[in-house]
């Protein structure tokens, strides 16, 4: 399964470790991460020889390639909640995750779509816990 991971990049790196731990474990469990990057401590150093047009078109090209999209959206981005809004267009199953006590954008905690997961965690255990349940549950519906 073919997974794109967002997470914010230019709207502040403050979860940059809770990306790393997402992308681990997905790697970990068999999963094609197409965007490892996000998880990256040298984001910065690896965008910088690419312009944003060259990242715009590779990031909706995997948005279009994957098979689901996880999204930790405690830090407010405005790319995250574009990518989010794309994939949902294409009816690509998203899950949104976020920190307990952020404030989240009612974009994504108002929106009604099948295609959105939304889930709260308070420690990394817990947030483990519910990306697993997501994706047997997303493994169930599309053997």
């Amino acid at each position: 399964m073919k997974i794109y991971l967002s997470g914010s990049i230019r709207g502040g790196r403050e979860l940059q470790s809770n990306y790393q731990v997402i992308n681990d474990y997905l790697q970990e469990n068999g999963y094609e991460i197409l965007t490892p990057q996000v998880a990256s401590p040298k984001v910065f150093e690896i965008e910088t020889s690419m312009t944003d047009t060259d990242i715009f078109a590779q990031d909706i090209s995997f948005l279009q390639e994957c098979d689901i999209v996880i999204a930790e959206v405690s830090v407010p981005s405005t790319g995250v909640g574009y990518e989010i809004a794309y994939a949902l267009s294409l009816n690509k199953p998203v899950l949104a995750v976020y920190e307990d006590g952020r404030v989240i954008s009612a974009m994504i905690t108002g929106n009604t779509s099948p295609n959105l997961t939304l889930y709260s965690y308070h420690s990394i255990p817990k947030l483990l816990f519910q990306m697993k349940h997501f994706l047997s549950s997303i493994s169930t519906e599309n053997p």
